[in-house]
This record gives structure tokens, C-alpha cells and sequence, in this order.
């Protein structure tokens, strides 16, 4: 099958449309609210120097969303996607109790 200079083009420029629309889906996302059901059954707070430590005693101090081994944003991001909220995005400054440290 021949393809012609016109269709290789127009699929080129549908194709990057689409991974510029991908990329802003995933800026605009949702951030997780502090009273969600599952950000209070795990205790997320969006400044982890605020989580209550009576109530959350695996909290230890230094650990964040932004060294968390679910955290999915970029170096450099202040919020980023988490699996455990659905793909919602956490503060980089964050934490919650399913805090795992990076490897």
C-alpha cells in the first residue's frame, strides 16, 4: 500500500494533537480533597508537617508524597497522580498512610 505525503501528514498532526490533549488531561486532573472518603481513611494531608501523629503514628518525619514510591508526578511537579486516589493529583508535599519509600 502506497501512502501519500497528504495522508502521512494529516496522521502526523492527529497524532500529536492528540498527545498535546493527553498531556493537559493529565495537568488539569483533579486534585484530592483532604475530605474525601479515602484521603480520610488514610489520613492524607496536603502539608505532611500537619498530619496528626497521635493519629497516624507510621508517620515519621521527612517522608512525603514527593519520596513516595506511588508518587507518578515529574522532579520538579508540585502535584502529581497517585494510583491510591483514583489518578487524582497529591501535593508533592503530602502524605498518607500508604506511604512507601522509594527504592
Amino acid at each position: 500500500m502506497k501512502t501519500s505525503r497528504r495522508t502521512f501528514l494529516a496522521a502526523g498532526v492527529g497524532l500529536a494533537s492528540t498527545l498535546a490533549l493527553t498531556g493537559q488531561a493529565f495537568a488539569d486532573a483533579a486534585k484530592v480533597d483532604e475530605n474525601d472518603p479515602t484521603a480520610v481513611a488514610l489520613g492524607y494531608k496536603h502539608d505532611a508537617t500537619l498530619v496528626d501523629k497521635a493519629k497516624q503514628p507510621k508517620y515519621v518525619a521527612g517522608e512525603h508524597c514527593g519520596n513516595c514510591q506511588l508518587f507518578q508526578g515529574k522532579p520538579g511537579d508540585a502535584w502529581g497522580p497517585c494510583p491510591i486516589f483514583a489518578e487524582k493529583q497529591v501535593s508533592v508535599k503530602g502524605w498518607c498512610s500508604a506511604y512507601t519509600k522509594k527504592a
